[in-house]
């Protein structure tokens, strides 16, 4: 998350040679970008009690671009592994991007660590609202800058499944960065084979960022603003206790000053500011 002010300040020391680096990614979702959290974060629900009150998952994702909150950390393809432990609504994760060239002079190593804690649940007198409270260490290797957010998501269980998320960081800066989502999912749109269907996961978000967050991340710029819009469009396949999900993510800059501000764009001769990349993500649950 920290990264995009990591890599401008390492970019600055290298300006002449090459550009600065997003998920997010809530798809992402932080399950966590455009990035996982890139999608930032999508609620659930708690275990049901005919369920085991411990759970894990592990996952292995592949993305053609790295983008968080709508900017570019990587323009070419990384490799994002993520592993959760959950007891009871309680869960704690790991998640990580690996550079798979030497667009960031660091291909081959792990640039980012984001260890995460959280406690998710659904309110007692109206169990159709669910809740997501936790906090977020951001750890990058080749510095010292490293963060900590604090985060709360609130989710309705019903059509569409809207949620709002708030970041808020409490160590380098206190700025603040806010998402609506919006997610469906179909479980069947059509078989490969007998038992092995193919299902259709639809998602999007806009962020905001106050302006303590966008002067920390966008180059200075001092103002609130709506920074990003992101889509994402999956198709889980289930195969025994594996879930194989190729998708296709558009992340696009919503507000003209942070287009501006948009220092890659601008390194890479375009004002677009637009980005259309595939991903491909498996998954097991144990």
């Amino acid at each position: 998350m920290f990264w995009g002010i990591i890599h401008k300040r390492k970019a600055s020391r290298v300006i002449a040679v090459t550009i600065g680096g997003l998920f997010v990614s809530l798809l992402a979702f932080a399950e966590d970008a455009v990035s996982p959290i890139y999608a930032e974060a999508k609620v659930h629900a708690p275990e049901t009690a005919k369920t085991s009150l411990w759970s894990a998952s592990v996952s292995a994702a592949f993305f053609g671009n790295y983008i968080w909150r709508g900017q570019l950390i990587n323009d070419e393809p990384v490799f994002q592994p993520n592993a959760t432990i959950s007891y009871d609504g309680f869960a704690a994760s790991l998640w990580g991007n690996l550079d798979l060239t030497d667009y960031n002079e660091s291909g081959g190593e792990f640039t980012e660590y984001d260890w995460t804690l959280s406690y998710t649940g659904n309110l007692p007198w109206f169990d159709i609202v669910s809740y997501t409270a936790g906090l977020v260490y951001y750890e990058f290797p080749d510095s010292a800058l490293n963060t900590i957010e604090v985060f709360g998501i609130l989710g309705l269980n019903t059509v569409l499944n809207p949620a709002i998320s708030i970041y808020r960081d409490v160590d380098e800066y206190d700025g603040t960065y806010l998402s609506f989502g919006l997610s469906h999912s179909i479980e069947k749109i059509f078989e490969l084979a007998s038992e092995t269907a193919v299902g259709l996961t639809l998602s999007g978000s806009i962020g905001w960022g106050n302006n303590s967050y966008n002067k920390a991340y966008w180059s200075g710029l001092d103002e609130n603003a709506f920074n990003d819009l992101t889509v994402i469009v999956s198709f889980p396949i289930a195969i025994g206790s594996w879930v194989i999900s190729p998708c296709v993510n558009y992340v696009m800059l919503l507000d003209s000053d942070i287009r501006r501000a948009d220092t890659y764009a601008v390194s890479d001769s375009t004002d677009d500011s637009e980005y259309f990349f595939a991903g491909l993500t498996i998954s097991k649950g144990f």
